[in-house]
């Protein structure tokens, strides 16, 4: 089967930074087999695959290198830029369905602004059960870790500084207890998603990485999920003074990328959270898949 497809890194606005999605247009009747055969043969951390939708304008699916998940949000904002590029679509507001459910989304040229759903809050987790994933001291965890979702969940660490950060590396055998402990088989499901209130430039008020285990690559560039739920339990827990704020990752690996992020609602009544971010596109071409 051909199928055109178009690479866009996404939170960026130049090729080569922030993070990487094939996009598969007219993809999502595939099987789930060959989607993720799809991502092992790109090496990026996630690919999406389009088609018609019977609720909204366009239905999404995403998929990691081992398995389906319900939403994710660098892939949002490829497809997003994809569809632009190709003139699929114009300036305005867009609805995508997604197995999280229906998300809004507004076009403005390049720039795109998808609205996560209100967040869920999970358990909190042992700060040093989660320190030890990262390969760090509980002490460098400066306020309890929390499983957060906004269509797909991370436990979100917020750790002292940019030096803390930059120390994480992950350790298998300590992911393994730590997704025991939540009661998980798996463990490529949330995962820590490190952040410091210290932008990685002036421009940034936060920054963050996201280790991954294989299949997948070691190490996600920007995680817009992520993002949305970080930004919902800075909010939530008073760890910010405001609601607005642009949110940095993978400049250490050489992919700097941003976001700007607004939590909607009150710090105990949260209705959403707004991530923007833009797109560059890098190649397209025809897939060859059965």
């Amino acid at each position: 089967m051909a199928l055109e497809f178009d690479w866009v890194d996404a939170f960026t606005d130049t090729v080569f930074g922030g993070n990487g999605c094939a996009v598969v247009h007219g993809g999502a009747g595939l099987p789930d087999a060959v989607c993720m055969a799809y991502v092992r043969e790109t090496s990026l951390v996630e690919c999406t695959f389009t088609g018609p939708s019977d609720v909204a304008d366009i239905r999404v699916r995403y998929f990691l290198a081992s398995r389906e998940i319900p939403f994710a949000g660098h892939p949002t904002i490829a497809t997003v830029v994809a569809m632009r590029k190709r003139g699929m679509i114009g300036d305005g507001p867009l609805v995508l369905e997604t197995a999280a459910g229906l998300v809004p989304v507004e076009v403005q040229g390049n720039r795109v602004t998808m609205t996560q759903r209100a967040p869920e809050f999970g358990p909190v987790v042992d700060a040093a059960l989660v320190a030890a994933v990262g390969g760090i001291s509980a002490s460098d965890i400066v306020h309890p870790p929390q499983v957060v979702s906004t269509g797909l969940p991370f436990c979100i660490t917020l750790v002292k500084d940019r030096a803390a950060l930059e120390r994480v590396a992950l350790n298998m055998d300590a992911l393994a207890a730590y997704a025991a402990a939540l009661g998980h088989d798996s463990i490529d499901i949330m995962e820590p998603f490190w952040v410091t209130l210290d932008g990685a430039t002036a421009k940034g008020d936060t920054f963050s990485r996201l280790l991954m285990a294989p299949p997948s690559p070691a190490e996600d560039p920007f995680t817009g999920s992520a993002t949305g739920c970080m930004a919902s339990y800075l909010w939530a827990h008073s760890l910010i003074d405001g609601p607005r704020f642009k949110a940095e990752q993978g400049h250490d690996m050489g992919r700097a990328g941003q976001a700007d992020v607004e939590v909607l609602g009150k710090r105990d009544a949260i209705t959403g959270v707004k991530v923007s971010g833009q797109g560059a596109l890098v190649m397209s071409g025809t897939a060859f898949l059965r």
